[in-house]
């Protein structure tokens, strides 16, 4: 029992440590854009090359690309960044047992070991989510997004989904099963916005972090008060 003790100690010493070096690799990124998506789409699909464009368009506003990390749109979006000398292209890398290897495209890149650490280092530094398709994870990290902006625990900023064609089902269960339950009110519907083109989400997200670029200083998404 005494060791079990001993080994959550060091757990809870490591989420610390972890912790720690997040913010203090981050602590000076000015706005960033963080963009999810699947690892599994490859560089042939029209939304791997959507999303490198569109990091590419934003890093020239001078706005930080933050991604996972790995494969797929994640890739896309490092390599848009990176290919963009004007602002830094981020990978917040995952240790996970089957998938997820670190893309070359990342000025700055960080391994996490805890989920809910890396989730705050997407979230503290963003003015605005682009999220591409994908699964599991993908929407973990956008309804998590929509949570914590629909309960006040961060700023708001602009949630961007990529692709019609692949979110519009979600969009229709969401009014036609969740709102009409009594679930979810109407006006949370207004939280996101999906678009289909390059040109559409590079304006809602530049619009929204006009001021903040103009300032040019660290974004912290978390208020205040918490």
């Amino acid at each position: 029992m005494h060791t079990d003790k001993i080994k959550e100690a060091w757990r809870v010493l490591r989420i610390q440590s972890e912790l720690v070096d997040g913010i203090e690799h981050l602590a000076k990124l000015g706005p960033a854009v963080s963009i999810y998506g699947s690892a599994r789409l490859p560089p042939e699909s029209l939304y791997y090359q959507a999303a490198q464009t569109l990091a590419y368009k934003l890093a020239d506003s001078g706005l930080h690309i933050i991604t996972g990390g790995g494969p797929g749109i994640m890739e896309a979006a490092n390599r848009g960044g990176f290919e963009n000398p004007h602002a830094k292209s981020v990978g917040l890398n995952i240790t996970l047992p089957l998938e997820q290897n670190a893309n070359p495209h990342q000025d700055i890149s960080l391994d996490f070991r805890y989920f809910f650490v890396r989730k705050l280092m997407f979230v503290k530094h963003a003015v605005a989510f682009v999220i591409f398709p994908g699964g599991y994870g993908t929407l973990d990290e956008l309804f998590e997004a929509l949570t914590l902006i629909q309960t006040e625990k961060i700023n708001v900023f602009p949630v961007i989904l990529y692709g019609k064609e692949y979110w519009q089902g979600l969009y229709d269960w969401l009014v036609n099963t969740v709102v009409a339950s009594g679930c979810v009110d109407i006006k949370d519907m207004e939280l996101f916005k999906i678009v289909d083109t390059v040109e559409e989400a590079e304006e809602i997200v530049l619009h929204s972090a006009q001021d903040r670029l103009n300032k040019n200083k660290p974004t912290d998404n978390i208020p205040e008060h918490y």
